[in-house]
């Protein structure tokens, strides 16, 4: 009886697998070509330009007020209120304090009833010169008679000369007393102690009851709507910071322009720096305060012209600093020298010019000679199979041996990927 052979199932299946990869590796399209091997990746990529670069140094400053200090009271006398509180905003003209006002009421009635005691002194005077000037008048009228006599006549007029310097003593006495009611009117003013500039109340030196006399610290305030950045320069930087020179200012709420207002000339023998004033236009930026802390960016040196290159260009490969450049849509990798940063950018010393092609986005895979598609910087490349959107299913790849050719009725997916190369 003859022997049937049987083969083992392992075997059976790797002979049906390898049959399979020999079909596929026989379709048509699928055959292993330099051009095949070797696609133009997609890459984003920047110019390399050649821009005005002007150095900057970073010195820490401050806000300060442009109107700062105590209010004083201008009269002496007890509190009698006090109309602000910490932290209260202030209008000029606004009341901050009132003074207990009795004597300096009093005083004010007193002087206006002297103003009116001169008045009457005068008025009588003036009417005591008339009354004289008359009776001379008189006198002189009788000169070509016989009844005229002469020393009446000098008499008369001596009198209206005493006369006319009594009413010049009147009207010195009115003025002095309106100028003693005007005193008082003004002390009675200043019982109400006011607010000289707009501001902010940062600090109470009396209470109520309390009694002050004229210079006397009353409240401390601040004008925070009129603030310039002051700051302490080396003196080696003071050379170039001239009355209008324009300078960066960076605060926590954003960069503003500024301008040098005024430079001290009084030096700090130990820092060895001396005080900057900066004006500037603070715009819509609000919650600023007195001693804010900023960066003043000051101008290091003169401007100067560089060639840059946006900083997602340069590689570190093995502790030197290359750039990939596309050239005939090709990929060239060249060893850079970089200098000072400018934003966003990587001030270049050699190996590119101007107008050069850099490869800023996929530029790390890249190899020397391979072909590049460019795309621009700012459209999203599209997404490789690593980068697939989670909303859409990346093709699947099926992996052949290089000597496997695959046949025509092999039962290949459509859509997917076939990649030759090493199996497993």
């Amino acid at each position: 009886m003859k022997k049937t052979s049987r083969c083992h199932p392992t075997f059976a299946r790797s002979v049906a697998t390898l049959s399979l990869l020999v079909g596929l590796s026989m379709l048509p399209g699928l055959a292993t070509s330099p051009a095949a091997a070797q696609q133009a990746a997609l890459v984003g990529v920047d110019p390399v330009r050649e821009e005005a670069f002007k150095q900057t140094v970073q010195v820490i400053g401050r806000l300060v007020s442009r109107r700062a200090g105590v209010v004083a009271a201008r009269s002496r006398g007890p509190v009698g209120e006090m109309r602000v509180d910490v932290g209260d905003r202030v209008e000029q003209g606004d009341i901050i304090a009132v003074l207990v006002s009795d004597r300096p009421s009093s005083e004010k009635d007193l002087r206006a009833a002297e103003v009116a005691s001169a008045e009457a002194s005068l008025a009588a005077a003036r009417a005591e010169l008339g009354l004289r000037r008359q009776e001379l008048k008189r006198i002189q009228g009788l000169r070509t008679s016989p009844a005229f006599s002469k020393g009446s006549f000098e008499d008369k007029r001596q009198e209206v000369v005493m006369t006319e310097s009594e009413v010049v003593v009147a009207e010195a006495a009115l003025a002095r007393a309106k100028a003693q009611l005007r005193l008082a009117e003004i002390s009675l003013d200043d019982a109400n102690i006011r607010a000289p500039y707009h501001g902010v109340v940062t600090q109470r030196h009396t209470e109520v009851g309390a009694h002050v006399d004229v210079g006397e610290s009353v409240v401390s305030l601040i004008d925070d709507r009129h603030l310039e950045v002051e700051a302490d320069v080396p003196s080696e930087r003071i050379a170039g910071l001239t009355p209008g020179t324009p300078v960066k200012v960076d605060l926590a709420e954003g960069r503003v322009a500024a301008t040098v207002r005024a430079v001290v000339p009084e030096e700090n023998p130990q820092t060895r720096t001396r005080t900057v004033r900066f004006a500037s236009e603070f715009g819509e930026l609000s919650d600023l305060a007195a001693n804010q802390s900023v960066t003043v960016q000051l101008p290091a040196g003169a401007s100067r012209s560089v060639v840059t290159v946006h900083k997602d260009a340069i590689l570190n490969r093995k502790g030197r600093t290359m750039a990939v450049v596309v050239a005939d849509d090709t990929a060239e990798i060249r060893p850079v020298r970089l200098g000072a940063a400018v934003g966003s950018r990587f001030e270049v010393l050699d190996a590119l010019e101007p107008g050069d092609v850099v490869v800023v986005r996929g530029n790390e895979r890249l190899r020397p000679g391979q072909k590049v598609r460019a795309l621009q910087t700012d459209t999203p490349a599209p997404p490789t199979v690593e980068e697939a959107p989670s909303n859409e299913r990346a093709p699947s790849t099926t992996t052949v041996p290089p000597s496997a050719k695959v046949p025509p009725s092999a039962n290949v997916p459509k859509g997917a990927k076939v990649r030759v190369g090493a199996e497993g």
